[in-house]
């Protein structure tokens, strides 16, 4: 992150709920630095994604530098840096889901929801994203939307599953 943009960045706010479950979750740990990647999940919860200007919000509130933080959230691949639909859907690319139909249900998505990876439904109702392991290798191929978790999925059930999710 750039001085321009952290300057710039230096208006956001945490919400006082923010602070306080920030502040709880300090209270887990010796050092409060532990609990980086809890406060990037608090404001993700609040606010679906995490802009720069909270990364030098919450790295005032813990005690570490923005330039450890941005590290953090920035390799932390369930941290979203941008804006995303109401829903995320992470499809998992490990081997297992590989042997197991990936491709054809990674197809399915793409032609149902119209998007590639990294991308966002014009409605802002889906975000496509591939993770590299759901831990659910007896349940491939499968796939998270929020926090649910689906597997096995057929590529013939994607649209059924997608349409629960208004």
């Amino acid at each position: 992150m750039s001085e321009a943009v952290r300057l710039l960045d230096s208006t956001f706010v945490l919400s006082d709920e923010e602070r306080r479950e920030i502040a709880h979750e300090m209270t887990h740990y010796p050092d409060s630095r532990a609990a980086s990647i809890e406060a990037l999940k608090i404001v993700q919860h609040h606010r679906g994604w995490v802009p720069d200007g909270a990364i030098v919000a919450i790295a005032e509130v813990i005690g570490m530098s923005t330039a450890e933080l941005d590290g953090v959230a920035t390799f932390y691949n369930l941290i979203h840096r941008r804006p995303v639909g109401r829903h995320v859907v992470k499809v998992c690319d490990s081997i297992s889901c590989h042997l197991t139909g990936y491709d054809d249900l990674r197809a399915a998505l793409i032609a149902k929801l119209g998007i590639n990876y990294g991308e966002t439904t014009r409605d802002d109702r889906f975000t496509l994203l591939p993770i590299s392991c759901l831990g659910a290798c007896d349940r491939g191929p499968c796939l998270m939307i929020d926090d649910d978790l689906h597997g096995p999925v057929d590529h013939a059930a994607v649209a059924a599953l997608l349409e629960s999710y208004k």
